[in-house]
């Protein structure tokens, strides 16, 4: 008898994992029967969490550790047993700025302009690490605002004079250059190189009560990572991922947004470093998002003993990527 759970993700790149193991009836081979369910916002990964609608779900670190402390949302307790993806966001900015950016960089444009941003959620990585860049260019908060919208209305607000620039994960600032509407200023895996982006959160209860099911999980998502990772799939997996039924974007468009050269995804560094939570939670303190006990939590969040226990290994230390706390 199958072990069956309910994964969430959103019509983002960096999912594929999730969508191959599935195709290529890797959950199947693990004894699982598992139901994805694409929802529209990270706040419905949230909520279908914290009311156990969901066992699982491809989700930001930042917004896990929110989850764990109820600051948005009933608080859930959740384990983060694995990475999924890093680098893979895009910091992009309406085409009408281009030559300034191009002179004065985001200091000359904000001198002139209070900067209308859009973030995927407020507890992102989205969020913490444009504003981590923003600090270091020299801004302050005087000299923007930042927003939330789902990664799908992004391209419509460019468009509509909304916003002026957002940070959102493939292929979504793709889509704004590919049409003309923005450039990108900056790749996230420039103000941070390889850095942690999505991961795979479960509920604690889930997690305690079927630990072969947790097992199997993990190893179909790893196998399925050393797929997503082969430059030689990288066109049939634009394919899966240009669905209707998922980004129902043009397979073209989707395959330039998966290099890694380019800042796209990166599918093959899936070991859950509890450093990458305590990087998350020191942020959240750093722009007042989050109480002083964030790290307790973050130190518990993370959960490599679990990785390991499904054959997944320890990266050397000198693999281990890291970022200055303060910009």
């Amino acid at each position: 008898m199958s072990s069956k759970i309910r994964l969430g993700l959103l019509r983002l790149t960096d999912a594929a994992p999730v969508l191959v193991a599935a195709e290529e009836h890797l959950f199947a081979e693990q004894g699982l029967e598992v139901e994805i369910s694409v929802e529209p916002s990270w706040a419905n990964i949230g909520d279908k969490l914290g009311y156990g609608l969901l066992d699982g779900a491809v989700m930001l670190p930042p917004l896990a550790l929110a989850c764990a402390l109820g600051l948005r949302g009933r608080r859930t307790d959740l384990v983060v047993p694995m990475s999924l993806s890093a680098n893979g966001n895009s910091v992009t900015l309406a085409a009408r700025f281009q030559d300034e950016f191009a002179r004065a960089g985001i200091a000359g444009i904000a001198a002139e302009t209070k900067l209308r941003l859009a973030v995927v959620h407020t507890y992102s990585t989205h969020d913490l690490l444009l504003r981590y860049w923003l600090a270091a260019q020299g801004l302050d908060a005087a000299q923007f605002t930042i927003s939330v919208l789902s990664p799908t209305e992004m391209v419509g607000s460019l468009a509509a004079g909304a916003i002026d620039g957002f940070c959102a994960g493939a292929p979504w600032g793709q889509v704004a250059s590919h049409a003309g509407l923005g450039f990108t200023a900056i790749q996230t895996g420039q103000i941070w190189q390889n850095h942690p982006e999505k991961c795979l959160a479960l509920r604690a209860d889930f997690a305690a009560g079927d630990p072969a099911a947790v097992r199997g999980l993990l190893i179909a998502l790893s196998d399925a990572a050393r797929l997503c990772a082969n430059p030689n799939r990288r066109a049939g997996l634009a394919e899966l991922l240009g669905r209707p039924d998922y980004l129902d974007l043009p397979a073209s468009l989707i395959a330039t947004s998966m290099d890694p050269a380019a800042g796209g995804p990166i599918f093959s560094q899936n070991y859950p470093w509890p450093t990458h939570a305590a990087w998350f939670a020191m942020q959240m303190l750093r722009w007042n998002k989050a109480p002083g006990d964030v790290l307790s939590i973050a130190s518990g969040l993370y959960r490599p003993d679990l990785f390991i226990s499904a054959g997944g290994k320890k990266p050397a230390p000198q693999d281990e990527v890291f970022c200055d706390t303060e910009a």
